[in-house]
């Protein structure tokens, strides 16, 4: 039972990064501008005079507020608040059978501690109206979250043991996952910023390979959403730079994962291992110059970011499969 209550919460926590994603992405996030509930309301249904009024304020329903993204940003709590109690049966469980399961509660009970403090974040995007550090944050830490269930589920899975060259790769299996975390790191932040479309052409940017660019405020964490510390607007070359700092981030990462990935190959018995990895990152690349090629449509953008959460559980498994105790 407690295997099968890990593998669900890990499908649905997929789903709820793959959905907050897509709220994000709509411009939905300030769709309901108090938490948790909906201009004090439970739904959006008995909030919709208050609705009403907010778009009329802003002019229409181009703006932040609208029915629709009320919905979109209320589904998104909604399924969280549901995470939340799937974990802490996770955690209770573990606890209650943990001699039967022999091994430790902690990683559970952790998991009750991040998904807490994913809350808060939640909270914090929304009355701190979206600020890039906050919502990357939350991006980050329901990644964490995916990641350390699924951990927590090849733990309750039986593995052969690890050959000699398992062992010789561990180390560049963790710099692969590193790599791969940081480049995350590095799209949230282009997500939170929306700079996204801040090269409109591939392979170059603005017709050039180094564009202008102003790193200074473009990384500048604690600021409001489009503004720097210094409260002025940020430049667009400031946008530009942490855009094109994702795409340099991609192609090391192409870089080094793939090559990983042929190295796992090379060896008959880590050979799927590296098969699904080289896919995902293929998969992934693709979706990227996508965005940018097509105008960064709503699906392939929800799917690229679903793609950086597939590779990062690759990464999260190949790391579990090579740390298992050599053959004696």
């Amino acid at each position: 039972m407690f295997r099968k209550l890990v593998w669900f919460a890990v499908i649905y926590t997929f789903v709820v990064v793959v959905v907050g994603a897509y709220v994000r992405l709509s411009d939905a996030g300030l769709g309901c501008p108090d938490w948790p509930g909906c201009y004090g309301e439970l739904t959006p249904h008995h909030a919709q005079d208050d609705i009403a009024k907010a778009v009329e304020e802003q002019g229409g329903t181009h703006g932040p507020v609208s029915l629709g993204k009320a919905w979109k940003e209320m589904f998104h709590r909604y399924i969280a608040g549901g995470l939340g109690l799937v974990i802490l049966a996770i955690a209770f469980t573990a606890w209650l059978r943990r001699r039967e399961l022999q091994q430790s509660p902690f990683l559970a009970t952790s998991l009750v501690g991040l998904v807490a403090f994913q809350a808060a974040l939640g909270m914090w995007t929304v009355t701190m109206l979206l600020k890039p550090v906050i919502v990357t944050l939350h991006l980050l830490g329901g990644l964490a979250t995916l990641a350390l269930l699924v951990w927590l589920g090849l733990r309750q899975e039986k593995f052969q043991p690890a050959s000699l060259a398992a062992v010789r790769l561990r180390p560049w299996a963790l710099l692969a996952l590193l790599i791969v975390i940081a480049q995350i790191m590095l799209g949230g932040w282009v997500s939170t910023n929306y700079a996204a479309l801040a090269c409109i052409d591939f392979p170059t940017c603005h017709g050039v390979w180094f564009p202008e660019m102003d790193f200074r405020h473009g990384f500048q964490l604690i600021r409001e959403l489009g503004m720097t510390a210094a409260g002025t607007h940020l430049s667009y070359d400031a946008i530009t730079a942490i855009h094109w700092t994702h795409r340099v981030g991609a192609a090391l990462t192409f870089v080094y994962v793939g090559g990983f990935a042929l190295a796992l190959l090379r060896d008959r018995g880590l050979a799927r291992y590296g098969a699904a990895l080289l896919a995902v990152l293929l998969v992934q690349l693709a979706l990227g110059i996508a965005n940018v090629v097509a105008g960064l449509p709503l699906a392939v953008a929800a799917a690229h970011n679903a793609g950086a959460a597939i590779l990062l559980l690759t990464a999260v498994v190949i790391n579990f499969a090579l740390r298992r105790k050599p053959a004696p």
